[in-house]
């Protein structure tokens, strides 16, 4: 499988399976897109009564049966659905419609495979604008898990720099620095030690630093 980025705005995304891991798919695309989770039920997060946390998702309490599928993909025409049920029945229409439909497809349960048009939902760290994903292909989500945490560490403050070098990309070019030269300069900004120790200051002091940064590569004064 190739990793891709999918931009879910304005899209919507139908959730078959109201349990824990349909809560958790629904909280991941309820950041951006108009979630509907169909189920008879839906889960405690910790069993004490407590509904799960399903996001802003719009709860439909009905239990569908494989038949009642098309209706739903009719109702909502959803550009991602999510099989999350305990029937392996239900699951296989979910999966079935979508393809025939030319929409993308998640199937949460083990029986699964990962068919052309089937999609998996990686583990993510954000610190907007910059995402970064791990997956293991449904091999371990301890793994993933792990892993997500070990990078959440490495990226601290990375949404910060992104910001402050695409600006400081935009001004360069429209100085009409040389490319090489500029693309030079941003690098040594993202990879300047003293830049993303000055993040942890707010962006004004990192752009003093990122300036002196660009200076001794363009040998000129900012």
């Amino acid at each position: 499988m190739i990793p891709l980025l999918h931009d879910f705005d304005g899209e919507t995304v139908l959730v078959f399976g109201g349990g824990r891991v349909g809560a958790r798919k629904a909280r991941r695309f309820a950041r951006e897109a108009r979630v509907v989770v169909v189920s008879p039920t839906f889960a405690d997060e910790d069993g004490d009564g407590e509904r799960a946390d399903f996001g802003d998702a719009e709860l439909v309490r009905e239990a569908p049966e494989p038949a009642d599928v098309p209706d739903w993909f009719d109702r909502t025409e959803p550009a991602l659905a999510v099989a999350a049920t305990d029937s392996e029945a239900l699951n296989e229409r979910i999966d079935r419609e979508a393809r025939e439909r030319g929409a993308l497809v998640n199937r949460a349960d083990e029986h699964g495979e990962r068919d052309p048009g089937s999609v998996v939902v990686p583990a993510t760290v954000r610190d907007d604008p910059v995402v970064a994903a791990v997956a293991t292909g449904g091999a371990s989500p301890a793994l993933s898990r792990l892993l997500r945490q070990r990078i959440e560490t490495e990226i601290a403050d990375a949404g910060a720099m992104a910001e402050l070098s695409g600006e400081i990309r935009g001004e360069l070019q429209a100085d009409a620095v040389d490319p090489d030269l500029r693309r030079e300069a941003v690098r040594a900004v993202v990879r300047s030690d003293a830049v993303w120790k000055a993040l942890d200051s707010g962006k004004p002091k990192a752009r003093q630093v990122a300036a002196d940064v660009i200076s001794d590569v363009t040998g000129e004064t900012a």
